[in-house]
């Protein structure tokens, strides 16, 4: 199976950025669309951004366009997450996910179409 570790939460306060990374195991890291999704209190699991295999296609939840930025360094396994100007309403686990079925140029916003999830990492802005 595949297996991703989420690190680089914490605490930030508003305004403040943190850049989110999920290492993925195997070495067909660049044929998997790769999202990462959020879930706060009470609240369901959302989308936040996604991308192909190749970083060439991104998607963005309209809450963080223009704050935050998806990118993938293939060669190391890794996706990322920048989250500038944090706001209190970003707080929430973060988890990273791995499509490894279909074609890598789909990138879909729904945490149905992905096939394995992190354990999640923690990001909580005060303000």
């Amino acid at each position: 199976q595949v297996q991703l570790v989420e690190s680089g939460g914490g605490l930030v306060q508003a305004g403040g950025s943190l850049r989110l990374s999920c290492a993925a195991s195997g070495r067909t890291f660049s044929s998997y669309a790769m999202g990462w999704f959020r879930q706060a209190p009470g609240k369901e699991r959302e989308f936040v951004s996604a991308t192909s295999g190749s970083g060439g296609i991104t998607y963005y939840a309209d809450s963080v366009k223009g704050r935050f930025t998806i990118s993938r360094d293939n060669a190391k396994n890794t996706v990322y997450l920048l989250m500038n100007s944090l706001k209190p309403e970003d707080t929430a686990v973060y988890y990273c996910a791995a499509k490894v079925t279909g074609v890598s140029v789909v990138v879909p916003s729904s945490h149905e179409a992905y096939d394995y999830w992190g354990q999640g990492t923690q990001v909580t802005v005060s303000s």
